[in-house]
């Protein structure tokens, strides 16, 4: 018996169960923990790894490329052959103009392909999701070369909307 057939049947008897609602069509803003429902319709992930960012829309669930198949582990020792890895929450906000890069963060994380271990702290990628969602700027973890690739990624994805963005953003990502 799914969630909606349990609600139905405890509608029956006048008891609601509860329920995390992720994503509503209602409310568009984050207003902290206990406040309704968090709107991730608006938040996308980028993975960078190495010189290469691209979008992988699997890490809002720790389910990206990189990801899948690694054990991870929030002591970096055991993952020391580890590659480092960067997700980069990206969201969108709406201005007269139109669509714009609003909050973008990022986080680091080890990946051993090879021994299926990794190194990440998830509360740091918690925390910098909803400083995305809050509309902040968090690109100090990110070397020159990870820069390059992510704006490179955010202009060809959309141009009008990287011109759009903030200012902070444009000098975060300068070289």
């Amino acid at each position: 018996m799914d969630i909606n057939e349990q609600n139905a049947q405890a509608a029956d008897t006048k008891k609601k169960l509860p329920t995390l609602n992720i994503v509503s069509s209602k409310e568009t803003k984050h207003r902290g923990f206990g406040q309704g429902s968090i709107d991730l319709s608006q938040l996308s992930s980028v993975i960078i790894d190495g010189a290469e960012a691209y979008l992988d829309p699997g890490a809002l669930h720790a389910k990206s490329k990189v990801e899948k198949g690694i054990k991870f582990t929030v002591n970096a020792e055991e993952a020391p052959n580890g590659r480092p890895c960067w997700i980069v929450w990206v969201a969108v906000d709406f201005k007269e103009e139109g669509k714009y890069y609003a909050g973008v963060t990022s986080c680091e994380m080890r990946v051993d392909t090879e021994a299926r271990k990794g190194w990440k702290l998830l509360v740091d990628h918690v925390n910098r999701m909803d400083y995305a969602l809050k509309r902040r700027i968090m690109l100090d973890n990110l070397g020159p070369e990870q820069k390059a690739a992510l704006k490179q990624l955010l202009v060809d994805n959309d141009p009008d909307m990287w011109q759009r963005s903030e200012a902070a953003l444009h000098e975060a990502l300068a070289n």
